[in-house]
Parts: structure tokens; C-alpha cells; sequence
């Protein structure tokens, strides 16, 4: 059976099987779901107005909480709640997240702030909000039964105290955590320092890499996955529906990465050495530092790292995983790589003839990709496994994957797409004469 005869028998079958329950009720029945962002897009950082001031970060295809100042306190308000998140153009996931995003809206803070958080509660089930690796009193940690109560279904709490060291941070649920992380609860939390000053960048860019167990055809993630996952994606997109990370050249760039899947991620930038400056326990000093180009970020955790944009070009940026870096593919396939399947074809026709069977894997997979080019449909709601298009051809990576732009000719602050690089004269690999 070819992949996509695979994929179509078996979607069908997984699908009425993983249907999520929850207190009797499934999650269409449980609560009407928000529609998908209208824009999925990385948007421009937002300078502060009012309060501390500091440089903002830039969410990889998201975006910052809004927030407003109340009596010397900033206030911020989340909504957990059912969302629809576009992995991929055409490709939607019934997730959990806040404020209509998973991940949710990241938060920036300033060390020596106080800050009031209100969370309300529209998801079927309880909830709380942990902040992970926030130093914070013991009753704001947001552990459902130690240090606080269960926030139950349309009610609200606050968290609120004052923001102390400054870093890269986390947030999340400490209730049902199986079920409300895995279907895409997270966000983004960054204490600036207090002096604006301080470990200053020009572009500073932040994300959360996750995976996911959704069957081709189907909607929701299977929430009892522990590790056979198929979908990998940088702040809930998959390439090649995620954004590029657009540098002017010369520019100094921090990139910020939280995990909050079930795996390790080497995360790795070709073009450059970098230093690795921060991890979600705070700022390494520069003594400390040291130079890689493949940075491991463990589960639960954060790394951060630094590097001056002096080469300008296309640079691949992505996990090291290879298969984290594929779109959706059945992981019970038979290995078919140097069997010869010569006349298999004619030989299945004459026993089934309104059936198509195309020999496939025989030298490889990279003939994945031609799949949706040569008008063969996948199943609902899916993705190719490999997907997007580069100025050369097909690029073959879906996952976790994207591109730094390094561009001479960008105005500071300015993250437009600016298209292919142009390689200069003798600077492109050649087939030889």
C-alpha cells in the first residue's frame, strides 16, 4: 500500500478512535471552539507606552499581551479557552491556548514592576497558570491543589506580585496537564532588566517549539500521545507556513527558545557561531559563555543565544532531528529502500484493477515531495510530509524549520520578507563541467 493509500485507509479508522472525552462530553459538544487568528503573521514589536520602558521581543508568528497600567500596577488579562490555530495554510487544529492563540500572547514584563495577571476560565474543565522558573510568592506558582485552588469554568483569579530577576520564561498549566498542555497551553513570559541598557540587541526574537499526534483527517491532537508524535512547529506554525527571521546585517540578535514538548531539540543555525547567554534560570555571564552552533534545549526548558548578522544570505534554521523536520508521515511504513519493485504495479492491476498502487521508497523519499505537484490529493485536514518551496526548488523540510534572512539593505526595525537572497557572482555552488 502506497503512503497515501495508507494515510486514507487508516485515518478513518484512527479518528473514530481518538475522539477526546471530557466529563461525558467531547470537545465540539463541551464548548463552541474560537475561530483561528485571522493573521497568523509575525507582528512588529510594540514599543512599551507607559511603565518601565525596554526593547521589545518579536513572537515568531505571534504577538505580545496588551496591557494597561492601573494605580502603579500593569495589568494583563488572559483568557484560557478552546481555539482554532492555522498550522499551515488549509492545515486548522482544534487546539486549547489563550486569548484566540496557542501558544498564547507572549508577556513582557519589567524587573521591579508590579504586574496583576486575570485569567478567566472558558475552557470545559478547571484550570490554574504556572509560571515557570518566575520567582514569585509561593501562592502565585499556580499548582492546582498545593498552592492554590482548581480555577473552575467561568470564573476568574488573579495572580499578582512583583516581578523580580530578569529572563526568559515560561507559562502553563499545573492542572489536567497531560491533556491541556498537550492540546497547545504555553506561552512566552520575558522580565526585561530594569536598565534598558543591559545586554542590549537589535532584534530580539522568541519562540516555543512543540509536538503534536494529529492523524491525517482529523482535527484535534490526541492529547494520550507520550512520544510517537507527527507534527513539530515553531509557536504552533509548521514550514512552510512559518515566518523567516529577518535581520539587517550587522545587526546584533538575541533568538529565545522555550520547550514544553515531550523531547529534547538541538536547534542548529547554519552560517554562524553564536554564544549561548541565557537559559530559564538567567543570564550566563560572559566568562560563562560558550560558542556553538547547535544549541540542545531540554524539556521544560529555555536557551538563549547571541550573534552578530555579518554574513548576509538565506540561512537554514531548524531542529537537528531529521524527523523533526518532515511533515505527517505513517511510522509503520515498510522499508522499501534497495527493493526491487520493478513490475509490481502490472502485477497488482491485473489482480485489482481499480486499484492504484505507485512503487514508491525504492531509492529513497525525497520523491515525497513531488507528490502534491503530480495533483495526488492527501487526506483532510493534513500536510505533505515534505512541503515548501525555495528559489532552487523544493526545499523538502516541513516541521520545524525556517530561514534567517540577512539582509544589507533593511531599515532598522524593519522584519518585511525580503524575499530570495541574490547570490553575488562566484558565490553559488555550480555542477561541475
Amino acid at each position: 500500500m502506497d503512503r497515501r493509500k495508507f494515510f486514507q485507509s487508516s485515518a478513518g479508522v484512527i479518528a473514530g478512535a481518538s475522539t477526546l472525552l471530557l466529563s461525558g462530553r467531547s470537545l465540539s459538544q463541551a464548548q463552541e471552539i474560537k475561530p483561528a487568528e485571522s493573521a497568523a503573521a509575525t507582528r512588529p514589536p510594540q514599543r512599551p507606552k507607559g511603565g518601565q520602558p525596554y526593547r521589545p521581543v518579536v513572537t515568531l508568528n505571534g504577538r505580545s499581551l496588551e496591557w494597561k497600567m492601573n494605580g502603579g500596577v500593569k495589568e494583563f488579562r488572559l483568557v484560557a479557552e478552546p481555539v482554532k490555530r492555522e498550522f499551515a495554510p488549509g492545515f486548522v487544529v482544534n487546539c486549547w491556548g489563550y486569548n484566540g492563540s496557542s501558544p498564547g500572547p507572549t508577556i513582557e514584563v519589567v524587573e521591579g514592576e508590579r504586574i496583576r495577571i486575570f485569567v478567566t476560565n472558558k475552557l470545559p474543565e478547571h484550570t490554574t497558570i504556572h509560571w515557570h522558573g518566575v520567582l514569585l510568592p509561593a501562592g502565585m506558582d499556580g499548582v492546582g491543589g498545593l498552592t492554590q485552588p482548581q480555577i473552575p469554568p467561568g470564573k476568574t483569579y488573579v495572580y499578582e506580585w512583583t516581578v523580580r530577576s530578569s529572563g526568559t520564561h515560561m507559562y502553563h498549566p499545573h492542572a489536567d496537564e497531560m491533556v491541556q498542555m498537550a492540546m497547545g497551553m504555553m506561552g512566552l513570559f520575558i522580565i526585561h532588566p530594569r536598565n534598558p541598557s543591559l545586554r542590549r540587541v537589535d532584534r530580539d526574537f522568541a519562540f516555543l517549539v512543540s509536538g503534536w499526534d494529529i492523524d491525517p483527517g482529523t482535527y484535534t491532537p490526541n492529547a494520550a500521545t507520550m512520544l510517537d508524535f507527527n507534527i513539530w512547529t515553531f509557536n504552533g506554525r509548521v514550514f512552510p507556513g512559518i515566518d523567516p527571521l529577518v535581520v539587517r546585517q550587522g545587526d546584533r540578535v538575541r533568538v529565545r527558545i522555550g520547550n514544553l514538548s515531550m523531547t529534547s531539540h538541538p536547534i542548529h543555525l547554519h552560517g554562524y557561531e553564536f554564544k549561548v547567554t541565557g537559559t530559564d534560570g538567567g543570564w550566563i555571564p560572559e566568562s560563562a559563555q560558550w560558542p556553538e552552533v547547535t544549541v540542545d534545549v531540554p524539556v521544560g526548558g529555555m536557551r538563549c543565544f547571541e550573534f552578530v548578522a555579518d554574513a548576509p544570505g538565506d540561512w537554514a534554521f531548524h531542529c537537528h532531528k531529521s524527523h523533526h523536520t518532515m511533515g505527517p508521515m505513517g511510522h509503520a511504513i515498510p522499508n522499501m529502500i534497495g527493493v526491487d519493485q520493478s513490475g509490481v504495479s502490472e502485477k497488482i492491476a491485473k489482480l485489482m484493477p481499480n486499484y492504484m498502487y505507485m512503487p514508491m521508497g525504492e531509492a529513497g523519499m525525497a520523491e515525497m515531495q513531488d507528490m502534491p505537484a503530480m495533483g495526488m490529493g492527501l487526506p483532510e485536514n493534513t500536510l505533505p510530509m515534505m512541503a515548501g518551496e525555495g528559489p532552487f526548488g523544493p526545499i523538502e523540510m516541513g516541521g520545524m524549520f525556517t530561514v534567517l534572512k540577512v539582509r544589507a539593505h533593511l531599515k532598522p526595525g524593519d522584519y518585511t520578507d525580503p524575499g530570495w537572497y541574490e547570490h553575488p557572482k562566484g558565490t553559488l555552488a555550480y555542477e561541475a563541467g
